[in-house]
C-alpha cells in the first residue's frame, strides 16, 4: 500500500494499535510480527486472515480452542543445529522441545473430533505442514520436565550416576563418622562443616588444623578458621570426581547424538516455529478484538466505505476504561458520494471521525476486526493519503501551509480511483478567502480523479461547492444548542454550523462585542449556513422518499411474482384435477369394452351389421376424443414452456427436431395430421408432433410434480428455518422461499432460527415477512428454547 505522507501510520495512530496487539503476543516471533504489521491490497488474503482472527475469536469464546503460551525464539539453536557435529546444550534443547509440545498440542487439536470443519480457514495454514511426533518424543527420551539430562537417557549414564550416588552416601557416612570423632576431641569450630572448591570439608580452629589430617582448602580472611578435607574422605571424592567427569562425557555423546537425530529434521522445527509464530499473531488480534468487542465486517475487492455504527478502536479503550460511552457514527461512500466534507464546532470530534475512517481502514486491510457493526462493508484501498496537521503556533503557520501546499501536489499528482485521502482543516493555515478559492481548487482536481475520503474544514465556499457537485456530500457534528455542547454524532448529508457566536457568547464574552462581530459579520456570511442546512435537509428528505418508493416497488414486484406463481400453480393444480377426471372416465369406459364387444356380437349374430359398425365406431371415437383429452392435458402440465403457455409447434416437412425423450434428433421426412415420420440417422421413426421439439433452440421442460408428489413434498416440509451465518440479501431470499413453500404446504406454524448477535438477521426476517398480505402472528419462544434468537410464525 502507497501511503503519503511517509508518517502517515503515526498520523492515524495505527503504531499504537499494532502495540495493543504486540501486548498480546506470548513471543517475540508474534511481537515482531505485529510491530512489521503492514495493510495489504490482496482482497483475498484480507478476507482469508479475517476469518482466521474470527474463528480464532469464535473457538476461544465457545472455550473450544488451542492456546499458544510463552516460548523462546529458537532461530540460534537451529542455526547451530545445521553445523555437522554440533551438540546442543541442555537448555537449547529444552527450548526446542517447548516449541515442539507446542506444535504438538496445535496438530493434536485439528485431528479430534470436527474441527477441521469447524475452523476451516485455521486448518488449511496447519494443513501445508507435516507434523514429525518423533521429534518431540525423541528429545523427551533425554530431557526431563525441568530441562536436565534423565539418568535413563542411556544405560552407561544410568550406571555412572547410580555409582555416584553410591560414593555420595559412603562419603556422607565416613564425613559423619569424622565429624563425630574431632567434635569429641574439641577440634572443630561451631560451624562443624562447610564447602570450598566444591569440596565437603571441615570447619577447624587455626590452633587445632595440625591435629586432623587432610588437605586445607582454605582459611577464613581473619586466619582463625581452617577449612580442611579429612584423609578419610579424600579418596572417595576423588572417586567421585573421576565418575562426575565420566557423566559430563557421557552427557555430551548423548547430546551429540540427539542433535545429529534431529539434524536433518531442522526445516521442519523452522516451519513449526514459523507456525506457532503465526498462531501467536492471530491469537493476539483474536485478543484485542475481543477488548473491542470487534466484528467481521464484509470486504469488497472495489473500494468504498460502508461503516456502520464504527467507534475509533483507541477512544473506545479510553472511554471504557473510565466507564464512559463512545457515541457510533455510519458512513457510507460509494457510487455518487466518494468524498465527505465534514463541517461543524470546534471540539465537536470531526478529526476524530475522519481518523476513524483511516484507522478501520488500516485494521481491516492489516487483517484484524474492527468496532463496528457485523453488517459493515468494507472496501479495499491501494493508497491512503493523509493531511493532518497539529501545528498551532503563529511562527509555524507560513511553514504548516507550504507542506499542505506539497502534500496537495503530491495528492493530485498520484491519486486515483483506488485512494482514500483524509484531510484535516482543509484550506486553512493562509488568508481565509485565498486559502478557501485555492482549497476548492485542489478539492476539484481531487474530485476529478474520482478519489475516495473524509474532509474536514470551516469554510462556507467549500460547503456551497460540495453541495453543487456530483460525488462529493456533505456532512455534519451534531450539536446541542439549548446546551451549548458537542453530540459527537455525524449527521451524513447536511453540514455542520461553527456556531461560533454561540460558543463565544457561552465563553463570556461582552454582549457589545459579539455585537460588533455580528455587525462585521454581514447578514449574507450569517445566512450562508442556515441556506445550506435548509437546502440539504430538503435533498435529504427527496432522497429518503425516493429510496422508501424504490423499496415499495421491489416489494410489490415480490408481491407480483409471488401472486404469477401462485395463480400458475393453482391453474397446474386445476388441469391436473381435471386430468384425474378424465383418465377415471378413460379407465371406467374400459370396464364396459367387454359388454360392448358382447352387444356388438349379439348384433352381428341378429344380422344388424350396420348397427354393430356405428356402435362400435361410437365407442372408438368416445374412447379416442378421452384419451386425446388426456393426452392434451398431460402435455399442459407436464411440458408447458417457463412462459405457462403451451404455445403452437408448427412444424414443417425439412424442419431438424429432436425428440423430448431420449433427446435423438433428425429431420422431418413428412407430416400426416398429427403424426410425423423424422429420419434419424439411418433410422425412420414415427412419432406424434407433440412429442417433438426444435433441435435449434430446445423447448425447456418444466416438469411440474405430480399429485402424489405434492403430497409427498407437504408431508416433508420442516417448519424450522435457521439462517444463522447467511448475509442480509441470503435471508431476504431464503426467508421468502421457506413461507412460500410453508403457504403451499398449508403449515400452521413455523420457526426461524436467526440468533441473537447484533439483530440484523432478525430485521432480515421480519422485514420480509411484512412484505406479505398475510395475517402473520410473531412470537418469541422462552429464553431456554432460544428467546431472542428465535422467531415464531403462526400463520
Amino acid at each position: 500500500m502507497q501511503l503519503l505522507p511517509a508518517d502517515t501510520l503515526e498520523k492515524l495512530e495505527f503504531d499504537k494499535v499494532l502495540a495493543l496487539v504486540e501486548r498480546q503476543c506470548q513471543g517475540e516471533l508474534g511481537r515482531a510480527s505485529a510491530r512489521q504489521l503492514t495493510p495489504s491490497t490482496d482482497v483475498k488474503e484480507i478476507n482469508r486472515w479475517l476469518d482466521q482472527v474470527a474463528e480464532f475469536r469464535q473457538g476461544t469464546e465457545e472455550r473450544n480452542m488451542f492456546a499458544i503460551t510463552a516460548y523462546e525464539d529458537v532461530d540460534e539453536e537451529l542455526r547451530a543445529l545445521r553445523v555437522e557435529g554440533y551438540a546442543l546444550v541442555e537448555s537449547g534443547l529444552a527450548k526446542l522441545n517447548v516449541l515442539l509440545l507446542q506444535a504438538k498440542q496445535l496438530f493434536g487439536f485439528f485431528n479430534a473430533g470436527s474441527r477441521q470443519s469447524a475452523y476451516p480457514q485455521l486448518y488449511a495454514v496447519v494443513r501445508e505442514v507435516e507434523y514429525l511426533p518423533e521429534l518431540s518424543a525423541a528429545i523427551e527420551a533425554v530431557i526431563d520436565a525441568e530441562g536436565n539430562i534423565r539418568s535413563d537417557a542411556s544405560p552407561e549414564l544410568s550406571r555412572i550416576r547410580r555409582l555416584v550416588g553410591s560414593k555420595q552416601r559412603e562419603v556422607e557416612r565416613a564425613f559423619r563418622s569424622v565429624i563425630e570423632k574431632y567434635r569429641r576431641a574439641g577440634y572443630l569450630s561451631d560451624t562443624v562443616e562447610s564447602f570450598r572448591n566444591g569440596r565437603r570439608v571441615l570447619s577447624v580452629p587455626s590452633e587445632h588444623k595440625r591435629q586432623i589430617r587432610g588437605i586445607i582448602h582454605d582459611e577464613s580472611a581473619t586466619g582463625k578458621t581452617a577449612y580442611i578435607e579429612p584423609d578419610e574422605v579424600i579418596s572417595i571424592n576423588n572417586d567421585i570426581f573421576d565418575l562426575q567427569q565420566e557423566e559430563r562425557r557421557e552427557i555430551f555423546r548423548i547430546l551429540r547424538e540427539l542433535s545429529a537425530t534431529l539434524r536433518p529434521y531442522v526445516d521442519y522445527m523452522a516451519a513449526y516455529r514459523d507456525l506457532i509464530g503465526y498462531f501467536d499473531l492471530v491469537q493476539a488480534k483474536a485478543g484485542l478484538a475481543r477488548q473491542l468487542k470487534a466484528a467481521r465486517p464484509k470486504v469488497d475487492h472495489r473500494p468504498s466505505v460502508g461503516i456502520r455504527e464504527g467507534r475509533h478502536p483507541l477512544l473506545y479503550l479510553k472511554n471504557k476504561a473510565h466507564g464512559r460511552k463512545t457515541v457510533p457514527f455510519d458512513l457510507k461512500l460509494r457510487g455518487k458520494n466518494r468524498l465527505l466534507m465534514l463541517s461543524g464546532p470546534n471540539a465537536g470530534g470531526k478529526s476524530i471521525a475522519m481518523k476513524s475512517v483511516g484507522l478501520l481502514q488500516l485494521m481491516v486491510q492489516s487483517g484484524m476486526l474492527i468496532p463496528v457493526d457485523a453488517e459493515s462493508e468494507m472496501g479495499t484501498f491501494d493508497r491512503i493519503f493523509t493531511d493532518i496537521g497539529d501545528q498551532q503556533s503563529i511562527e509555524d503557520d507560513l511553514s504548516t501551509y507550504s507542506s499542505r501546499l506539497k502534500n496537495a501536489r503530491e495528492f493530485l499528482k498520484a491519486a486515483d480511483d483506488r485512494t482514500l485521502v483524509l484531510i484535516d482543516e482543509f484550506g486553512s493555515g493562509t488568508d481565509p478567502a485565498l486559502g478557501g478559492a485555492i482549497a476548492e481548487g485542489i478539492l476539484e482536481g481531487l474530485n476529478q480523479r474520482r478519489v475516495f475520503g473524509v474532509i474536514t474544514t470551516h469554510y462556507s465556499n467549500l460547503k456551497i461547492y460540495a453541495y453543487k457537485t456530483a460525488g462529493i456530500v456533505n456532512g455534519g457534528m451534531n450539536f446541542d444548542k439549548d446546551t451549548l455542547s458537542p453530540t459527537y454524532e455525524l449527521n451524513v448529508g447536511r453540514p455542520g454550523s461553527s456556531y461560533a457566536f454561540e460558543i463565544a457568547q457561552k465563553s463570556g464574552l461582552p454582549q457589545d462585542t459579539l455585537a460588533h462581530a455580528r455587525k462585521r459579520a454581514g447578514k449574507n456570511e450569517r445566512a450562508v449556513d442556515q441556506l445550506l442546512v435548509d437546502l440539504q435537509r430538503e435533498k435529504q428528505e427527496v432522497e429518503q422518499r425516493l429510496s422508501e418508493l424504490e423499496q415499495k416497488q421491489k416489494t410489490l414486484d415480490a408481491l407480483t411474482r409471488t401472486y404469477e406463481e401462485l395463480h400458475r400453480d393453482i391453474e397446474v393444480r386445476r388441469k391436473r384435477l381435471k386430468l384425474e377426471a378424465k383418465e377415471q372416465s378413460l379407465a371406467e369406459t374400459a370396464k364396459y369394452n367387454k359388454e360392448m364387444e358382447n352387444l356388438i356380437r349379439t348384433l352381428r349374430e341378429e344380422k344388424k351389421i350396420d348397427e354393430a359398425k356405428e356402435k362400435a365406431r361410437e365407442l372408438r371415437e368416445e374412447r379416442e376424443k378421452i384419451s386425446e383429452q388426456v393426452t392434451d392435458l398431460r402435455e399442459t402440465i407436464y411440458y408447458q414452456p417457463k412462459s405457462g403457455k403451451a404455445g403452437k409447434r408448427n412444424f414443417k416437412e425439412g424442419d431438424y427436431v429432436k425428440l423430448r425423450t431420449g433427446g435423438a434428433a433428425g429431420t422431418i421426412e413428412s407430416i400426416d395430421k398429427k403424426r410425423a415420420i423424422v429420419i434419424v440417422g439411418d433410422l425412420r421413426l414415427t412419432t406424434n408432433l407433440r412429442d417433438l421439439e426444435p433441435a435449434d433452440s430446445p423447448m425447456p421442460l418444466r416438469k411440474e410434480r405430480s399429485v402424489s408428489s405434492d403430497v409427498s413434498a407437504v408431508a416433508s416440509f420442516s417448519n424450522n428455518l435457521d439462517v444463522r451465518g447467511m448475509r442480509y440479501e441470503e435471508v431476504l431470499q431464503t426467508t421468502q422461499a421457506f413461507i412460500d413453500q410453508a403457504l403451499m404446504s398449508n403449515a400452521s406454524q413455523l420457526r426461524i432460527v436467526h440468533g441473537k448477535g447484533s439483530g440484523a438477521l432478525r430485521r432480515a426476517v421480519r422485514q420480509k415477512l411484512k412484505e406479505y398480505n398475510q395475517d402473520f402472528s410473531l412470537s418469541t419462544p422462552p429464553r431456554e428454547q432460544g428467546g431472542d434468537g428465535v422467531t415464531i410464525v403462526d400463520l
